[in-house]
């Protein structure tokens, strides 16, 4: 049977009340009568009901965390930054995976608001409408890892993409490329199309260079979408001679479509990505690598949201961490 908090007041021959003191850490229990109470939590393997718990003080210190594919590398390094923040916060977590379907987003969404959970944060490559309205109404905090809320209602912890993007491409230009190809998932996806996109388009007429339609790939973040592109774009009357990937795996797509055709990366061909998850030291030549600061992202997210749960000071809703590009083997070095 399951052991009550009333068994373990019995048997230290204390009220429950005290037992409730000790298992919350209040201080204003004697010593002797706070010893006497943890020995017979441990002897009778007493796990407080989070539960009642949660009832009593209105409180579960339970956070949902919701992310959409705990499978890809980047996604379980952000969980990682969480996770280890909530433990240092003594909260748990509930992890749930989304498959990055809007419809499996808001049951998840509703399903931990309605697990009591006191805050939640969420991983979405596309914040759409409905999740908007429902994220608004919710009735404890939300923080956005890497995800962009352009309404701005929403607290979020990114980098600045487009900078990042900027700069990548400006690494490629100066490498003396013309034609330089933008890989990347979906175009409806704020962060590709808003931020990557324009960002490609801005460097290109920065240095002069035309926009060519044609060297714009967009479809899904895969490995196998990456050689699809290859087969594209090397395809080409005028192929590129530069690729700007959107992700680790679409760069390692183009880079073992393009030596299965028998060029030398980065002699015939560079490649860029932006990421700089595990596998871009996997593969080989290295990935250089718009660097996300995947697992600061996580924690960062999770420690703002345990100040807005507490109702404690935030300066700023909208945190932006600073990026780097991770030079390695894919791009030649000046």
């Amino acid at each position: 049977m399951t052991v009550t908090i009333y068994d373990v007041a019995r048997e230290a021959n204390v009220s429950m009340a005290t037992v409730s003191r000790v298992v919350n850490g209040n201080q204003n229990v004697k010593p002797a009568t706070r010893k006497k109470v943890l020995e017979v939590i441990e002897r009778l393997e007493y796990r407080p009901n989070a539960v009642a718990r949660g009832l009593a003080s209105k409180k579960t210190t339970t956070v949902g965390v919701i992310i959409p594919d705990i499978a890809n590398n980047v996604y379980a390094e952000l969980a990682r930054g969480v996770e280890d923040i909530a433990t240092m916060y003594r909260y748990n977590i509930i992890l749930a995976n989304s498959d990055q379907h809007e419809d499996k987003e808001l049951q998840l969404l509703d399903t931990m608001l309605g697990k009591q959970v006191d805050g939640i944060v969420m991983m979405s490559d596309e914040v759409t409408e409905k999740m908007q309205q429902t994220m608004d109404h919710s009735p404890v905090p939300i923080v956005l890892a890497g995800s962009v809320d352009e309404s701005q209602t929403i607290a979020t912890v990114n980098i600045d993409y487009y900078q990042a993007a900027y700069e990548a491409i400006t690494l490629l230009i100066q490498n003396g490329h013309k034609r330089i190809a933008f890989v990347t998932g979906p175009l409806s996806y704020t962060i590709n199309g808003k931020f990557k996109l324009e960002a490609y388009k801005k460097a290109l007429q920065d240095a002069g260079l035309p926009i060519d339609e044609s060297l714009i790939a967009a479809e899904e973040s895969s490995y196998d979408m990456g050689l699809e592109a290859w087969e594209t774009l090397s395809s080409l009357e005028n192929p590129p001679t530069a690729y700007f990937a959107g992700s680790d795996e679409l760069a390692i797509g183009l880079i073992h479509g393009a030596q299965d055709a028998g060029k030398d990366v980065p002699e015939d061909i560079e490649v860029i990505s932006f990421e700089n998850s595990k596998l871009a030291r996997m593969v080989r030549p290295q990935l250089t690598s718009v660097a996300l600061p995947l697992y600061d992202i996580g924690a960062v997210a999770m420690r703002l949201l345990t100040k807005l749960m507490n109702k404690e000071p935030v300066e700023d809703e909208a945190v932006i961490l600073p990026h780097r590009i991770e030079h390695r083997q894919s791009v030649k070095s000046k």
